[in-house]
């Protein structure tokens, strides 16, 4: 099959297309032709040698397809072989074929072809797992989202706003913001002209809001503190500005405060497997319905993988970049 290979670590420029034999197939696998694959921001870190795959994961980069069943694993009877799905994956999606845990596997939701159901189990399980499992966002709070115009940004907003949450973004354009807003978000900030913390302050009468789902870390630690409400929680999810930062226990202690985040990639299949049962209840019914919908930036063949990383690390896109099979 052809795969993508990180050739060292380096630049977008560092993955190749290679020949690479089938993955053997698992007890509790099936094989998937791939038809297309999710580009996320963690294949960016691997392909820069600062986040390895867990044991036992392939080395080829890609955490999401979608595509069609071509082989079971023996223990697998309630898949069959044709069968569309999308599936979450600890690694090997930029590929003709990879293996996915059959517990990991979704049905594609009616209406979506396979470019949109390659964004999905990523982002929709980081965020439903963040945003709704670990920080109980509720009906009727605010939340806080940074990068409101990424695939976990565009996804957070039309999640909350279906459960009944109001939602504030901070994205690096006017035209970021202006598309968030008409996603659903109630206030979009442009944090390259404005402060994002005064500019909460003000919009929610100096209160602040519940829920920050933050991927930014660094210098954005000490303003979240100060965008928090009593009783906020801040989810952490990546550390785009790095991962130290002075944290004033003071606001924490007055305002009894949680920080908390999580990483997916590394958990094991039955904690991965309740998101994916929770996903399939409450959420693949809105998406089915229209209700929300992944957004997608711009899809790129799968020889193509270095500029789809280039668009990806240029801060341009809005939603997913897609490999096309």
């Amino acid at each position: 099959m052809r795969a993508i290979e990180i050739t060292q670590p380096g630049g977008p420029e560092a993955l190749a297309l290679a020949e690479r034999p089938l993955p053997p197939v698992l007890p509790h696998q099936v094989l998937i032709k791939v038809a297309a694959a999710g580009i996320n921001r963690p294949d960016a870190a691997q392909r820069r040698g600062v986040y390895p795959p867990p044991p036992g994961a392939s080395d080829i980069p890609g955490l999401e397809i979608a595509g069609i069943i071509e082989a079971l694993g023996e223990n697998v009877s309630h898949l069959k072989i044709g069968e569309a799905v999308c599936a979450l994956l600890t690694g090997g999606g930029y590929a003709e074929y990879c293996t996915a845990s059959v517990s990991l596997c979704l049905p594609i939701p009616e209406g979506l072809d396979f470019i949109r159901a390659a964004a999905l189990p990523e982002t929709f399980f980081t965020v439903w797992s963040n945003v709704f499992d670990r920080t109980r966002l509720a009906a009727g709070e605010t939340l806080l989202i940074h990068g409101g115009g990424s695939g976990i940004g565009t996804t957070a907003i039309q999640l909350a706003n279906a459960f009944g949450a109001r939602v504030a973004v901070t994205a690096g354009s006017d035209a970021k913001c202006e598309f968030c807003r008409q996603l659903g978000a109630a206030a979009a900030i442009n944090y390259r002209t404005q402060d994002f913390a005064e500019e909460i302050r003000q919009l929610t009468g100096n209160k602040g809001v519940d829920m920050i789902l933050d991927m930014i870390g660094g210098d954005y630690l000490p303003k979240n503190l100060r965008c928090l409400a009593t009783e906020g929680r801040l989810v952490q999810i990546a550390i785009q500005h790095g991962a130290k930062a002075e944290i004033d226990l003071w606001q924490i202690m007055l305002k009894r405060l949680t920080l908390t985040g999580s990483t997916l990639r590394a958990r094991d299949d039955p904690f991965k497997a309740q998101i994916a049962r929770q996903l399939q209840e409450k959420v693949w019914p809105l998406l089915s319905s229209g209700k929300i919908r992944p957004v997608i930036d711009s899809v790129f063949d799968l020889g193509e993988a270095a500029k789809a990383h280039e668009r990806l690390e240029s801060g341009q896109h809005i939603g997913k970049i897609i490999l096309k099979v």
